[in-house]
């Protein structure tokens, strides 16, 4: 597979933002540049998978891209707020 410089800078830019808005949704969790664009591109591939598989189509073209990510990076966060030290199921059942 062959990605053009520009095709890794849309991706990049589109993970960004989409890390950016899923942790400003998500209060509590936001990260530092990286970290925001580390959430994004992984949420974009989760967000990739999971919606066809709910038969959810929200078009083509960047901003159903963000959109995408965006959703994906919001499920990850909350997985990770999930699993965080004291914020888990463990400590609201008081096993944390």
């Amino acid at each position: 597979m062959y990605l053009s410089s520009e095709s890794l800078l849309i991706i990049l830019l589109v993970g960004l933002i989409a890390g950016w808005l899923a942790g400003q949704i998500v209060q509590g969790t936001g990260f530092v540049l990286i970290g925001d664009l580390m959430i994004g591109v992984i949420g974009a591939f989760i967000g990739g998978w999971l919606l066809p598989q709910l038969r959810i189509h929200l078009g083509s073209g960047i901003i159903s891209a963000i959109i995408d990510a965006t959703i994906g990076a919001l499920i990850l966060l909350l997985i990770i707020r999930l699993f965080r030290d004291g914020n888990g199921w463990r400590a609201r059942l008081g096993r944390g």
